[in-house]
This record gives structure tokens, C-alpha cells and sequence, in this order.
């Protein structure tokens, strides 16, 4: 038996969003002690729509038949990146994230139903609201006074713009975890509103 597959389902960020993401990385870097934050590399800046966790292999194929109509019945989608946050606040963060939204309304209602059409797949009953977002770095251990300027800096970015695109596809993306980092690897890519 082939050992399971920890997938999610993510949304793929355009070569200039990323340069704009990455540009906003290298500014915040500077302000942290080393070690603080673990950026994320720009070929891994991704929007999630849904992390199902460990798939097994064998219903991989389900899997892929049951997001290619959750897809191809819905348009594609014009989003915006834009702004800089974190989980679960800035008093205490854990993830710094660029936010992306859009201004129909769209995204919220297709996560929604890629959620509901992936049930079957996912152990997480999905009780956290969405919040569309690409991630930036997560932190590790630090005192609140080692990141002042940091988070002073990261906060003046609330409202900047990072590009806009239309996202045509979505993509089933196989995680692999390690020591150095996750790798990803694409699995399948379904194409929307066709």
C-alpha cells in the first residue's frame, strides 16, 4: 500500500506578485534578529483554498474527478494582493501574510465550494473562516521587544498593493515536509470556468 499523500488545494501567484511579495520580504528581513522568522521561498507563495492533510493514494484519482467540476463550473477570478497581516494577531504572531482578496466577491463563494465539495477528503470539518491570504514567514521563538521594528514596519504595509491577476486554474499540490522546509510538487491543474 502506497503511503498517504498530504495535499492541499491552492491557487498559483503570478511571477510579478511573487517579485513584489519577495521585495516586501527583503525589506521586513533586516528588522529581526536571525533566526526569528522562516521565510517562505517566492516558488511556494501560494493562495490555499483547501488543506486536506493525508489523502490516501488510493483515492487520489477520486479526488482529482471530484475537484475538476467544482472548477470547471465556476469563472475565473480577478484578485488582488495587498496589505500585510498575521496570524492569529500582531500581538502575538505566529504567520505573516500578504492578504488577497477580490472585489466581486467571487473568491469567498468558490473556496466555499471547494470546501463543501471536498468533504469526503478532509478530516478538518473546516471550522475556521477563510481568509484568503499568501504566506510570507512563519516565527519562531522571540521576545516582543527583539521585533518592535519590525512589526512597526510590517504594520506601515497594511494597505499596500502587491499586483492583481486573474487565476484560471486551480492547482492540487502534493507537500512533502522535511528539515529543510516543505517541497511541493503539482499534482493535477484543473482549469476554471471551461
Amino acid at each position: 500500500m502506497d503511503p498517504p499523500l498530504r495535499v492541499f488545494v491552492a491557487i498559483a501567484t503570478p511571477e510579478p506578485v511573487r517579485h513584489e511579495l519577495q521585495r516586501v520580504q527583503r525589506e521586513l528581513a533586516p528588522l529581526a534578529p536571525p533566526g526569528v522568522i522562516r521565510w517562505i521561498m517566492p516558488e511556494q507563495f501560494h493562495l490555499t483554498l483547501k488543506f486536506l492533510g493525508n489523502v490516501p493514494a488510493e483515492r487520489a484519482a477520486a479526488l482529482k474527478e471530484t475537484l475538476r467540476p467544482a472548477c470547471s463550473e465556476h469563472p475565473a477570478l480577478r484578485l488582488r494582493a495587498q496589505g500585510v497581516g498575521f496570524f492569529p494577531n500582531a500581538a502575538s504572531p505566529r504567520v505573516i501574510w500578504a492578504g488577497v482578496n477580490d472585489s466581486a466577491g467571487q473568491l469567498l463563494r468558490f473556496q466555499g465550494r471547494i470546501e463543501a465539495a471536498l468533504r469526503d477528503f478532509s478530516g478538518d470539518p473546516g471550522g475556521n473562516p477563510f481568509a484568503g491570504h499568501l504566506t510570507l514567514g512563519r516565527f519562531k521563538r522571540f521576545s516582543p521587544r527583539q521585533i518592535a521594528a519590525f512589526m512597526a514596519r510590517a504594520q506601515a504595509m497594511n494597505n499596500r498593493p502587491f499586483g492583481e491577476w486573474t487565476a484560471d486554474a486551480v492547482e492540487l499540490v502534493r507537500s512533502e515536509l522535511s528539515p529543510a522546509g516543505a517541497r511541493h510538487a503539482l499534482l493535477a491543474r484543473f482549469a476554471l470556468g471551461q
